[in-house]
């Protein structure tokens, strides 16, 4: 599978990028802060935001891409606490390996995915944490499918 840098429009159909580029800048507090404005839409229906922080390990390479999941009923934002690379694997259907689209994620980037965008759990190179802002509540929000053929990732 190759490997795209990740970017606003090719990642559009998916969900939102979470970066300081290109964003609304405001200074606050006295002028001794800069808030980033309205970096992501979060989306979580009928239920509440949460804001946790992930642990990810890195997987052996070349990645086994065997699982993918989504959240149906919010989004489900990730955005780096360091500074290295990191891999987002999406795609429309995990029926479809055409429709499979990994992307290269600076440490300085993040990605909002939009409610029922299939993605793979996050891809690390490094033990690695992230913020993350999902939903909690009533309800189901997550499937799961098994592709029917392993697609492998290198990155």
């Amino acid at each position: 599978m190759k490997i795209e840098r990740l970017n606003k429009q090719a990642f559009e159909p998916f969900g939102d990028v979470i970066e300081t580029e290109g964003a609304e800048q405001r200074n606050i507090n006295q002028g001794f802060a800069s808030r980033f404005h309205d970096l992501a839409k979060i989306e979580v229906g009928h239920g509440e935001a949460v804001v946790s922080i992930f642990e990810a390990a890195p997987r052996p390479q070349p990645v086994a891409i065997t699982l993918m999941e989504r959240h149906p009923l919010g989004s489900q934002l990730f955005y780096p606490l360091q500074k290295e690379a990191w891999c987002v694997v999406v795609c429309e259907n995990p029926k479809d390996e055409n429709s499979f689209r990994a992307f290269r994620a600076t440490g300085t980037q993040g990605v909002n995915y939009r409610p029922n965008t299939w993605h793979h759990p996050v891809l690390v190179v490094s033990r690695a944490h992230f913020i993350v802002i999902d939903r909690k509540g009533d309800g189901d929000n997550l499937e799961e499918v098994w592709l029917d053929k392993e697609l492998t990732l290198s990155f």
